[in-house]
């Protein structure tokens, strides 16, 4: 399988070790190339009303990731947005979005993974984001009485002395909403506050997620007020008893994915 890492341009900016992960557990399934084409996916704008502005970043996408059998990001908001307005406003890169998933969709229902090779010792609380658990399903949601299956949840109990906490409100959004954290930043900082209260009370020392975004929200609230938790992205326990051999230092280094 030929495998293309799709990288959301915050977390090849702030959070490469998100990149270096998922390169990592992706190299188990196939042949791995991070193209350096690749740019934002367009969801800045279409969050800020200007969906149609996107439609270059897409365009970028298609031709950079078109030479796939598959494309793989550790982003539900991205792949979420690419699939609701990607395809509407260029159809043609119907063909290369269709083939488009995120890494918990890849790892639980593509390659349908029963075990992995990963050591976690710590109380962790998944937290699910807003795009994962109601545009993708990955979770069941508390106001749905059609349950779905609680994917992210089941890869994280593959991980070997990994113990999971489960806050009070589980599935509440976090405040970051991408352009909203913005515009209403004392209604974000309030939902932040809240989530983070959360997950503390019951007994988190790290908080992870699938998409890195809410948990970039989130650690901003925990730096400014010294809070004792941290964030960890999913693709990041996943991989956490991979190392990294020189031959795939070398690509990353020459991938530019730094």
């Amino acid at each position: 399988m030929k495998i293309g890492l799709f990288i959301p341009c915050y977390i090849n900016q702030l959070y490469p070790q998100v990149g270096i992960s998922t390169f990592q557990l992706l190299q188990q399934y196939g042949e791995v190339e991070y193209p350096i084409s690749q740019t934002c996916c367009g969801q800045p704008m279409a969050n800020s009303g200007c969906e149609n502005d996107s439609i270059g970043a897409i365009k970028v996408f298609k031709k950079a990731f078109e030479k796939y059998d598959i494309v793989i990001g550790p982003s539900a908001s991205c792949v979420l947005h690419l699939r609701e307005h990607g395809v509407n406003i260029f159809p043609s890169a119907k063909e290369v979005i269709d083939k488009t998933y995120d890494l918990t969709e890849f790892l639980f229902d593509i390659i349908k993974i029963k075990h992995i090779n990963a050591t976690f010792p710590h109380k962790v609380a998944l937290h699910k984001s807003c795009h994962g658990l109601r545009g993708m399903r990955l979770e069941s949601c508390s106001e749905r009485v059609k349950r779905a299956p609680d994917k992210q949840k089941k890869l994280l109990k593959l991980v070997d002395k990994i113990k999971l906490v489960s806050p009070s409100r589980a599935d509440e959004c976090c405040g970051f909403g991408g352009t909203f954290s913005v515009t209403e930043k004392d209604v974000s900082v309030q939902m932040g506050n809240d989530r983070l209260a959360d997950y503390i009370h019951n007994g988190a020392e790290y908080i992870t997620s699938g998409d890195m975004s809410c948990l970039m929200h989130l650690e901003g609230l925990i730096k400014r007020q010294k809070l004792n938790i941290k964030v960890i992205h999913m693709a990041e326990i996943l991989a956490s008893n991979k190392v990294m051999v020189p031959e795939e230092k070398e690509i990353l280094e020459t991938s530019n994915i730094h």
